[in-house]
């Protein structure tokens, strides 16, 4: 068996969702890693969209946040920033919008605005940026987040992006568009909703990786679906590929900018 390490596995699982045909919605960090080693091993055709504007963005090197420029200088296009959401994401153009954040409830709805209560936070977080517009609007969303009790919350400190709000229904008797988080992905495995309460379940795990060990990771009463799959370990060439692209953006970063005075 590959020797690679959870955030390795967690990597290659969610890169895996994305089909090549797909339009996706990219958030920095996680998700930006996981959608552009899709790119680089079995999605070439992928589109990727950048907050910033930059459409159809094949990067060399993870970008350090939306205004990178690599990401424009990669662009098949770059528009403005009301053009991508109006025209690309709010007009259902989006396959896929790929985030991440500091906590999500058992109904997929998402934090990245505080830590305590909002008034008088412990930690006041980058905030929300587009994420609440792309869950919104995407087709189908997917997260990408490490597990732990503090992040995987029976409460949201603060409810930043929308997922299937109470569940049982409401996201649709509210009207809201798009299809909601079909997949979070994890360093132990994958959670999907139910399909009549939309509380996200146990699908999927990792080799080696039991359902307590799951369960612990999680702040509410995790359910676990009937039929529970084993999730394959990376490939050599997934696994090769990541950590070229790691090393291709340690390196990039680490190079000093010259900025004429």
């Amino acid at each position: 068996m590959i020797t690679c390490t959870r955030n390795e596995w967690m990597t290659v699982t969610a890169a895996r969702q994305l089909r090549n045909d797909s339009v996706c919605f990219v958030g920095i960090g996680l998700p930006s890693a996981a959608c552009n080693l899709a790119r680089l091993t079995h999605a070439p055709d992928i589109v990727l969209i950048y907050e910033s504007g930059t459409v159809g963005t094949r990067p060399n090197v993870l970008p350090l946040s939306i205004g990178d420029g690599e990401l424009a200088e990669t662009a098949t296009c770059v528009v403005s920033l009301p053009e991508v959401f109006s025209y690309y994401l709010q007009a259902g153009r989006v396959d896929i919008g790929f985030l991440g954040a500091a906590q999500i409830d058992r109904f997929g709805n998402l934090n990245s605005t505080v830590i305590g209560p909002y008034e008088n936070p412990a930690v006041r977080l980058p905030g929300a940026g587009g994420a609440p517009e792309i869950a919104l609007h995407a087709r189908e969303i997917f997260v990408m987040l490490r597990a732990n009790p503090r992040s995987f919350v029976e409460r949201l400190d603060f409810c930043t992006s929308a997922g299937y709000l109470s569940g049982h229904g409401e996201r649709a008797r509210l009207g809201m568009a798009g299809g909601g988080p079909r997949r979070v992905i994890t360093d132990f495995g994958l959670l999907e909703p139910d399909t009549e309460s939309q509380e996200l379940r146990l699908v999927a795990l990792f080799d080696g990786v039991g359902v307590e060990e799951a369960r612990a990771a999680v702040g509410w009463p995790l359910a676990v679906a009937n039929s529970l799959r084993k999730i394959p370990p990376p490939s050599e060439p997934e696994l090769a590929a990541l950590r070229a692209l790691h090393e291709r953006t340690e390196a990039a970063h680490a190079r000093p900018i010259h900025v004429p005075s």
